[in-house]
């Protein structure tokens, strides 16, 4: 299962769907406000195993509690800051 930080469009789970990967945001979960490495802990205990943001500083950040859990894996994407539909017209799929 994969999670989308709170600085992804959340149209992006529909792009993920296409491919049939189960994800959820961490807003929907309730995790907007965790920090990095508190998101990661969170995330593994709730059965995720990827995690897609835009914050290039995720892997620094949460460099503790990644090395705990050498099974997730964190994605960072570099689309523009821009509206949703601009944003997700970055993925390319059919």
């Amino acid at each position: 299962m994969w999670l989308l930080d709170f600085n992804l469009p959340n149209g992006l789970r529909t792009v993920l769907q296409k491919f049939r990967i189960k994800s959820h945001t961490t807003v929907h979960q309730g995790w907007r406000n965790l920090g990095n490495g508190a998101l990661s802990q969170a995330a593994i205990s709730a059965g995720f195993r990827v995690i897609l943001t835009r914050d290039k500083l995720f892997g620094e950040s949460a460099a503790k509690a990644l090395q705990m859990y050498p099974q997730l894996c964190v994605v960072i994407l570099k689309i523009p800051q821009s509206k949703a539909e601009s944003s997700l017209a970055s993925f390319k799929y059919h």
